[in-house]
């Protein structure tokens, strides 16, 4: 059997016409045939088409969600409450938001409207990049089942031949 042929190659390791294939399927039959390797990386795959926006909403996830961010995050707001208590007034300090603290909830209601949308995207993007890593493992796992099933059959192929040769030697040997 020409292993170059992946119509050949379908039919003998999968009983399917190449045409009744997925195209996944089709594209590592293709690659078996051809005896190239299983492609990109998923990570590669994801990183070919990542745009800046996608690179920079990953970035700003990774630091909203970090403990860095939340203990400065916690300074700050401690810094504003004791900045707009009335403890500096002692000092001379007069407070540019007095309690209930109005200024204070329309930045961390601005601040939420826009890193939620943000954070969203990076969790769109993770998502699209699991989905590429999973059709990549697919992939690797039919490339390797199939090159498994071509040994077998070449393993097949072979025994059958040594029984063969082992049958002819037999033949000689007893008179």
């Amino acid at each position: 059997m020409s292993s170059a042929d992946p119509h050949r190659l379908a039919r003998f390791l999968l009983d399917r016409d190449f045409d009744e294939l997925d195209p996944d399927e089709q594209k590592v039959i293709q690659r078996v045939a051809a005896g190239r390797l299983a492609g990109l990386d998923a990570n590669e795959k994801a990183e070919l088409t990542t745009t800046f926006g996608q690179r920079l909403a990953d970035r700003v996830a990774a630091v909203g969600g970090s403990w860095g961010f939340i203990i400065a995050f916690g300074v700050v707001l401690f810094g504003w409450l004791a900045l707009n208590s009335g403890v500096l007034q002692l000092f001379g300090v007069e407070p540019f938001d007095r309690y209930p603290y109005i200024f204070l909830n329309l930045m961390l209601s601005m601040l939420a409207a826009i890193q939620a949308p943000i954070i969203m995207m990076s969790q769109n993007r993770q998502a699209a990049k699991d989905r590429i890593a999973a059709r990549h493992d697919y992939e690797v796992n039919l490339r390797a089942q199939l090159e498994l099933s071509h040994l077998s059959h070449k393993m097949d192929k072979l025994l059958r031949h040594v029984a063969a040769i082992e049958a002819q030697l037999n033949e000689r040997e007893t008179p």
